[in-house]
């Protein structure tokens, strides 16, 4: 089988290696900022698509299509982003006569309208938080509003990845954020309808992983804690959460099968749902393709969700048994992403002067940088993933600790000083989050670290990374501290 692999970044190399040890042939893609990432030396052929503008690379489907053919695939896995969720691009796909690596069509566009999947949800009986369906005025959701009290959530029903999305507190701001949510529907999706929900304070994020193959047979992988977030984006993902009991985990799993088998899925993707503080836990989503945060999934479960979904498509039977798949261990998976903290998570392109990625039991790192390459403002400003297996919560939690000691890049800010300063955080260490809790301590209410030594801040100095005073927190306060890990890192990163 050789499979164009129409992505870019770690999710790429990820698929590559996959088809490696499957014995197939991946074919890479790449527009002209991209000539230098890894995917396109570890695949077995790599054609470049054109300018850096993604509509004329990685969207350009009339180009993908046309490398497919030149280059003899019989398949193509789109990843996650760009193409992976596009009913459209997967009909040209098979109506290319390529075998697409992915739910059908038909799947993705019913459980892409998030309205529509929420109508299947509650015919299955899955709790839903309670909705409206798409909304074409302000003053119908202003309605809902009244009826079901504030706050509530204005969604774009194409959405995804927290686009489309407004919180609205108070009646004042409700026309505002519907016409902002509409904005971004159309922009961003093509599609501008907007639904409400009623919002859930302080819940958890969880997802269940599934797998599904053409003869009806779902399964699914426990669940994920998804509520280290930012703005609706996700930073930190753990297996399995601390907040869901084995009879739980049962349940959400039943409820994520139960969606796959009513709309015809196949091949692995993600049933979302929130975790109430009170234990009720309510349908939001279904992701119809392979998620970033996956490999934490697979550390625990000791399943190549990757591969699976490829041998899904390719037709195979799921040999997989529900019985036998329990959780063993405890994974944390971390982004590492172009962005600096310091300065509000303002993006940080440059070029990585130097890599040093950590190793050594239970950790793993997804990457799609090497040392030397650019990296630029024109994508998605994810890095790579580190991503952490122990025994138990509290040995990941001491290996993600020694493997952030070890992970240095040089030359553009990221966030990997987040991870290091979540490591002191009481509540991240008892588990004790939600969906808002980290843009709370952001606000300025993590605990303060040590301050910098006269003798490691006089090395920075000399090392050219900055003069930093002694005392962290004497003038700048918590902006003061997220760049005091970061010369800290930069500091190792030399050697130091």
């Amino acid at each position: 089988m050789r499979v164009l692999v129409a992505n870019r970044g770690e999710i790429a190399v990820r698929l590559i290696r996959a088809c490696r040890e499957l014995g197939w042939e991946a074919v890479a893609v790449f527009s002209e900022v991209d000539a230098d990432k890894p995917h396109v030396r570890e695949a077995h052929w790599a054609v470049p698509l054109g300018p850096a503008a993604p509509e004329a690379s990685y969207l350009a489907v009339p180009r993908l299509l046309e490398v497919a053919k030149e280059l003899g695939c019989q398949a193509v896995h789109p990843g996650y982003g760009f193409l992976a969720e596009n009913p459209a691009f997967a009909r040209a796909v098979q109506q290319a006569g390529l075998l697409w690596i992915g739910p059908s069509p038909e799947t993705i566009e019913l459980l892409g309208a998030k309205t529509a999947a929420r109508e299947l949800a509650t015919r299955l009986g899955v709790p839903t938080v309670p909705g409206t369906p798409p909304l074409e005025h302000p003053e119908q959701a202003r309605a809902f509003a009244r009826e079901v009290g504030y706050p509530i959530l204005l969604k774009a029903v194409g959405g995804g990845g927290g686009k489309g999305m407004r919180v609205v507190r108070e009646e004042a701001a409700l026309e505002e954020s519907f016409l902002r949510a509409q904005e971004e529907g159309r922009a961003f999706f093509a599609d501008p309808r907007v639904y409400a929900e009623k919002l859930i304070e302080k819940p958890r994020h969880v997802e269940v992983q599934i797998l599904a193959d053409r003869f009806g047979q779902v399964v699914h992988l426990g669940e994920r804690e998804c509520s280290l977030q930012r703005r609706h984006q996700k930073l930190l993902e753990e297996a399995p959460s601390v907040a869901v009991s084995p009879q739980l985990r049962s349940q959400l799993g039943e409820a994520a099968v139960a969606l796959a088998k009513a709309s015809g899925y196949t091949t692995a993707g993600t049933v979302e749902f929130l975790l109430a503080p009170d234990g009720r836990f309510y349908f939001l989503e279904v992701n119809t393709r392979l998620q970033v945060e996956h490999p934490v999934t697979e550390v625990v479960y000791g399943v190549d969700l990757a591969q699976w979904m490829m041998r899904l498509s390719a037709g195979e039977k799921l040999a997989l048994r529900q019985e036998e798949l329990v959780p063993r261990g405890h994974g944390i998976e971390c982004r590492i992403v172009a962005e600096d903290p310091a300065q509000g998570f303002a993006p940080s392109p440059g070029r990585i002067l130097l890599l040093r990625e950590p190793a050594g039991p239970g950790v793993r790192v997804d990457s799609g940088i090497l040392e030397g390459c650019q990296v630029t403002l024109d994508y998605d400003p994810l890095l790579a993933k580190l991503i952490i297996w122990g025994e138990t919560r509290e040995q990941a939690l001491a290996r993600l600790r020694r493997a952030l000691g070890e992970y240095a890049i040089l030359g553009l800010a990221t966030t990997l000083p987040l991870f290091e300063r979540l490591l002191d955080d009481r509540d991240f260490l008892a588990g004790e989050v939600h969906t808002g809790w980290l843009e709370e301590k952001l606000a300025g209410r993590f605990e303060e670290p040590e301050p910098l030594p006269v003798a490691v801040a006089a090395a920075l100095e000399a090392a050219g990374l900055g003069v930093v005073s002694p005392d962290p927190y004497s003038a700048a306060g918590e902006l003061r501290a997220w760049r005091e890990a970061s010369r800290r890192r930069m500091l190792r990163g030399w050697g130091a």
